[in-house]
């Protein structure tokens, strides 16, 4: 009898205290779900739902569909569901829950939309619902943004990701959005269309806004405002309706119409909440970014919506006008920008006038935003993953290697052992880079040659000298893209013009210097001079050196015959540069790119501008600012005990040392203090001085430069603190071409 009574307690007892101790175990072994474990959880649960187990919460409220969840066991829940058809729903709201670690959903409702299309269908529609209530959520002022913005995404990123491994998705070869096969487009993000309407109308009503340059938008700022609080009677204001359209008499808050005095008046409203802009930016944008990928789930990969390219530019002012007032949304929000080229150029000018730290992080968020969670379970180092390079023949045996390895493992991590010892970890690693990077300039490969100033290195033309040299240029290319990827440092600088070609970035003839000065001032020279008179005869057409010999190269069709002239020479300059530059080596450049761009995307490198990214590759050089102060000439007016002059120092005392970095690089074109210090800084002609020359005082001017003679040209200022002022105004925005602020 006992042990009957035994028998009827477990058959039905509550499933949480079976299911929790058995998965309870698992959680500590490795691996944590093979097949068999995730069918014997299954299998567990169906045994127990057949004798009539209860579905019951422990005494914590922790019922079995949670802890199926949080394990991702999509098995196990298929099981629960069959049984409790209501707990499908509970799934769908459980995306809303932030404490639930979001792979762990996506790892079960990918396993749930596998099992029918009806199923599939029925899914992505409730999760399309589901985020159409959150946004229009977002979207009242009333509500707490951070929270909602989290949860609106979140859930948009699980239906995105059920989307694309369903039967139907643009990753099987099937565009659900553009071919209208079984599982229409309409049928699931026909929810979602809702809230992207919602979102059109609000742009469009702030554009109207924009266009009526009103300081004081006070229809919509006293509806805005009444969300955020109670009106003078105490009683609550229902939450904002999004606009309809036609006009403001469409806009309601509940009460019929919109009163701004009710409020206390426009003075009130004004500083209460700013404007609408202000108010609004943040939530629209979140709701953009998640409109953006709902359209980019429906392409195939590497393709940009159509629908939201046309979205973007309906709203390009609006959506202009948000970033300006906060560049922060850049960042947070419009992620599209650095997978779409056609929209990227339209805000690139505010994007590289955010700083540099702020781009820095936002550039790696998105080069690691596609690898494995931080937080997933540790994986040991495979054995045939490991780097096994030679010491002795260090550059050929790490060219080997990499070439054979796996680049996605290479980006999620690298691990390397020198042959015949036995230490590893990141000490290693960051020894290899350091030794490569020395390698990757030996004059024994003939890759890259140095600059006139000996201190930073150009690709060799004649590279060709070495049969592999193509090869090996593909490969110092991808250890700089290792190297960036994982924040490792290289020793190796190049000159300025490398850079730009790495970013895609023209060279101009002052770029000419690094390789030939005298050449370079032959060009300013032409530049500046009016060569009508003079009798060079110059053509578009140049000698050089081709694989040898000396050639007769035109610098563009018929280049031989065409004459330099007074109204050609700005166009001769440039071919002549693109020449030296870049024509000449192409290949090299090429390979090199190829690469570098296996780990680090041109779109995101964009982010930067050439001495930026001798930063990130490079790392921040030490200055030394006595060494400096004492190799300075003053001239102009200026003498070492001038007041403005012992400001100045002062000054560069105070920065930060990125600061001070900035500030070499504006005044000589270079981050870097040669080998022997500021005494041996080159200039366009050789040694050449850092000098500061005194420039008459006018409001707001600020100081310049000129690279080739190593001469800041510092404005006689009133004080100290406009001198502070005006200079970090230049440095920071000196290389985008501003004069004046």
């Amino acid at each position: 009898m006992g042990g009957q009574n035994y028998s009827m307690t477990l058959y039905n007892t509550s499933v949480t205290s079976m299911l929790r101790t058995r998965w309870g175990r698992q959680h500590c072994m490795w691996p944590a779900r093979t097949v068999t474990r995730r069918h014997g959880q299954r299998d567990t649960a169906q045994i127990l739902l057949l004798r009539g187990a209860k579905y019951l919460p422990d005494k914590n409220g922790v019922t079995p569909l949670d802890l199926c969840v949080q394990g991702g066991y999509g098995e196990t829940c298929e099981v629960l569901i069959q049984y409790h058809p209501r707990l499908f729903q509970t799934i769908i709201q459980m995306t809303q829950n932030e404490d639930l670690r979001e792979n762990m959903l996506r790892q079960v409702l990918e396993h749930l939309s596998q099992q029918s299309e009806n199923q599939y269908l029925k899914i992505l529609t409730s999760l399309a619902e589901v985020a159409t209530t959150n946004g229009h959520k977002l979207l009242s002022i009333s509500s707490n943004y951070d929270a909602q913005m989290k949860s609106l995404l979140r859930i948009v990123r699980i239906f995105c990701h059920v989307f694309r491994i369903g039967p139907s998705s643009p990753s099987n070869g099937i565009d659900m959005g553009y071919n209208g096969n079984k599982t229409p487009r309409s049928q699931v993000f026909k929810p979602l269309e809702l809230l992207w309407h919602s979102l059109d109308e609000w742009l469009v009503l702030i554009a109207t806004e924009l266009m009526k340059n009103k300081k004081d938008s006070t229809d919509i700022t006293s509806i805005l405002l009444k969300q955020k609080g109670q009106d003078q009677d105490g009683t609550s204001i229902p939450a904002f309706e999004p606009p309809g359209p036609g006009s403001y008499e469409n806009l309601s808050t509940g009460t019929g119409e919109s009163k701004p005095d009710a409020l206390g008046g426009k003075q009130e409203a004004s500083a209460d909440c700013q404007d609408v802009i202000s108010m609004t930016a943040n939530r629209l944008s979140a709701v953009i970014q998640a409109f953006y990928m709902c359209c980019s789930c429906q392409m195939p990969p590497g393709m940009t919506s159509p629908r939201f390219i046309e979205f973007v530019c309906k709203h390009d002012e609006v959506l202009k006008c948000f970033v300006n007032r906060n560049p922060k949304i850049i960042f947070d929000h419009f992620h599209f920008l650095l997978e779409c080229p056609e929209l990227m150029s339209r805000f690139m000018h505010i994007i590289k006038a955010q700083p540099f730290k702020d781009r820095c992080e936002w550039f790696y968020e998105h080069l690691h935003s596609g690898q494995p969670d931080s937080d997933m379970v540790h994986r040991p180092v495979n054995e045939n993953d490991i780097l096994l390079v030679h010491r002795d023949s260090i550059f050929r045996s790490s060219c080997e290697v990499v070439s054979k390895a796996n680049c996605a493992k290479l980006k999620q991590g690298i691990a390397v052992r020198f042959h015949g010892e036995e230490g590893m970890g990141q000490g290693v690693v960051r020894e290899w880079f350091d030794i490569l990077s020395n390698e990757i300039v030996n004059p024994d490969y003939a890759l890259f040659t140095q600059s006139a100033d000996g201190t930073t290195f150009q690709p060799n033309s004649n590279s060709y000298v070495n049969p592999d040299h193509l090869n090996y240029f593909r490969f110092a290319g991808q250890i700089l893209g290792l190297a960036l990827n994982h924040r490792q440092l290289v020793n190796i600088y190049f000159t300025r013009s490398f850079y730009k070609h790495i970013l895609g970035i023209p060279v101009n003839y002052q770029d000419v210097a690094s390789i030939d000065p005298e050449y370079a001032k032959n060009l300013q020279w032409i530049l500046d001079n009016d060569i009508s008179d003079l009798g060079l005869e110059l053509t578009f057409s140049v000698e050089t050196d081709v694989f040898g010999a000396m050639e007769e190269v035109p610098l563009k069709p018929g280049g031989g015959s065409i004459l330099v002239t007074q109204n050609n020479k700005a166009e001769y300059v440039q071919l002549v540069t693109e020449l030296r530059m870049t024509r000449a080596i192409q290949p090299q450049i090429n390979a090199f790119l190829q690469g570098f761009h296996m780990f680090i995307p041109p779109s995101l490198i964009q982010l930067f501008d050439e001495y930026e990214l001798e930063l990130l590759l490079s790392g921040m050089p030490e200055i030394d600012v006595s060494d400096w102060i004492k190799n300075t000439e003053y001239t102009s007016g200026y003498e070492r005990e001038d007041p403005v002059i012992q400001w100045f120092w002062e000054v560069v005392e105070d920065i930060t040392p990125e600061e001070r970095v900035l500030l070499l690089q504006f005044v000589t074109g270079s981050s870097r203090v040669p080998h022997g210090g500021f005494a041996n800084i080159m200039g366009g002609s050789g040694l050449q001085n850092f000098t500061i020359a005194a420039v008459p005082y006018t409001p707001n001017l600020l100081p310049t430069s000129s690279t080739c003679i190593n001469m800041l040209k510092l404005p006689e200022y009133p004080s100290k603190e406009i001198l502070k002022d005006r200079l970090l105004v230049a440095l920071h925005c000196g290389s985008y071409g501003y004069t004046m602020a």
